[in-house]
């Protein structure tokens, strides 16, 4: 069994100018990605790995899950890879991740994310929203293997705010 975390990089800003890949969060970014890790942490186990995409918005994001699930900095991982819009890049990562690996985490950007919760979960998403987390679970031993699995859960930050 395989287990893929999701997760799509909190709100970022556009207030200073620069390039894209090292656009800061906002504060709503901190905020819901402070909930959603928390939550994260609360109903599942720790990925064995954090995989993350090396932009400046993705990389914070991750430091929040990290922090939450209590990752050691060997297994947090920089990939520019991640840092893919179309979903090619990511699912290329995916497939070959480790197999020695059960829990894995990827964080990074939509429009690959929203098509990779749909084309890989069971569950249809709209839009996987900043700082949304998806859990997706496979009946498979290996990662190369992995076709469509069950959509367990998705903690989005509109689900934890009153």
């Amino acid at each position: 069994m395989k287990t893929l975390y999701m997760a799509r990089h909190a709100k970022s800003s556009w207030k200073y100018d620069l390039p894209d890949h090292q656009r800061p969060l906002k504060k709503r970014g901190h905020n819901d990605a402070t909930l959603v890790s928390e939550k994260a942490q609360a109903e599942h186990k720790p990925p064995q790995k954090i995989i993350t995409s090396d932009a400046n918005r993705a990389q914070t994001t991750a430091m929040y899950f990290k922090n939450a699930f209590g990752i050691s900095d060997k297994d947090f991982v920089l990939n520019h890879d991640l840092y893919d819009f179309s979903g090619q890049g990511v699912m290329e990562i995916i497939k070959n991740l480790d197999d020695s690996l059960d829990r894995v985490m990827i964080v990074g950007h939509n429009h690959a994310f929203t098509s990779i919760v749909n084309m890989l979960g069971n569950e249809y998403i709209d839009n996987l929203p900043t700082s949304g987390f998806v859990m997706i679970k496979f009946p498979v031993d290996s990662w190369k293997d992995i076709t469509t699995g069950k959509t367990k859960s998705m903690i989005f930050p509109r689900h934890l705010k009153e």
